[in-house]
């Protein structure tokens, strides 16, 4: 019998609970899934806590890698025995099982150059790099990078990506063992905010001038600094509300603090065209796999441990990548 962690009840990280799930056989447009790797990200605590909404009890999880074993009727993307991996949002929660049914419209086929627990880490992740870097903005070489949560897996990945675009990244840090691992995987410079003013010292790192666009996956905490840190016309990129959702504001600020531009992309929207998302992943693929990009995984749980899992998450104790190893 399959194992699925599920919650029936929002609430903390000791609401979810590993159970026995009968699978059964794909319908029409499904596939079945033996997992290999599951991602753990910031976003599941999300559905976990009930700030998205989902009927319970629910599964949890959205990005996992493994092994097509059966498909349904309509299903032509994948085939048995393929490897595969998958993001998404609700049409892809319950990553977080040894085995499950899937709609296989999210399934991208995983070459053999990229491991299941790198496409397990990487997926979400890598994904959200490639269109912050090849979607939101035409960036430039030379061009500036305010980089919050620089030493996360997001973080890692997106300071490695803007490097081979020629940009110069600051990013942000708590702690020093965290700058150290930053600097390694590309940022140029790193500002610890647990000590240190981040606009004040941003500032001082570019004449003064400001930085070309910030990448601010925390949210609340951040978000006048990284407005305090851009250049007159520069873009704030609103990736993510770790810390919570900014609280409403004036649009005129932006105008007050140099015509400056707001966005809050999310993924869905920019894997939402299939081959949008094929030119991304393959470009995601090429760089992973030919060494250019490198994953870090640095947290490895088992499905029993999900509890500590998400008490670490949360607690800003993780660096790079987590995954549970099936």
């Amino acid at each position: 019998m399959a194992k699925a962690v599920r919650f029936h009840h929002v609430g903390g990280p000791e609401v979810l609970r590993l159970e026995d799930v009968e699978v059964g056989d794909p319908g029409p447009g499904q596939a079945r899934i033996r997992h290999v790797a599951v991602g753990l990200n910031f976003a599941d605590t999300y559905f976990r806590s009930g700030l998205y909404p989902v009927p319970r009890p629910s599964g949890i999880g959205v990005e996992a890698s493994g092994i097509v074993t059966a498909i349904g009727t309509d299903v032509s993307n994948v085939a048995v025995g393929d490897r595969v991996t998958y993001t998404g949002f609700v049409n892809t929660l319950g990553a977080y099982s040894t085995e499950r049914l899937i709609p296989a419209a999210p399934l991208i086929r995983l070459p053999e150059t990229i491991a299941f627990e790198t496409a397990a880490a990487m997926t979400m992740r890598g994904l959200t790099a490639a269109y912050l870097l090849r979607r939101v903005r035409d960036h430039k070489p030379g061009d500036v990078v305010l980089l919050h949560a620089a030493a996360g897996g997001v973080g890692l990945i997106v300071a490695q990506w803007a490097k081979l675009l020629g940009m110069t990244v600051i990013g942000t840090v708590s702690t020093d063992a965290k700058a150290d691992l930053a600097r390694a995987y590309g940022c140029d410079h790193t500002v610890n905010y647990a000590r240190e003013d981040v606009a004040k010292r941003v500032r001082e790192l570019t004449g003064g001038v400001g930085v070309d666009v910030v990448f601010d996956s925390v949210g609340k905490d951040t978000f006048m600094a990284s407005l305090d840190s851009l250049k007159r016309r520069g873009l704030l990129v609103n990736v993510g509300t770790a810390s919570g959702t900014i609280p409403p504001f004036d649009p005129q600020l932006l105008a007050m603090k140099g015509s400056l531009f707001l966005t809050r992309p999310a993924l869905a929207d920019y894997i939402a065209d299939p081959a949008e998302k094929a030119a991304l992943a393959q470009e995601l693929f090429d760089n992973v796999g030919s060494g250019r990009i490198k994953i870090e995984i640095n947290q490895h749980y088992a499905l029993e441990d999900v509890v500590a899992a998400h008490q670490d998450l949360q607690s800003r104790r993780t660096t790079g990548s987590s995954i549970f190893v099936i």
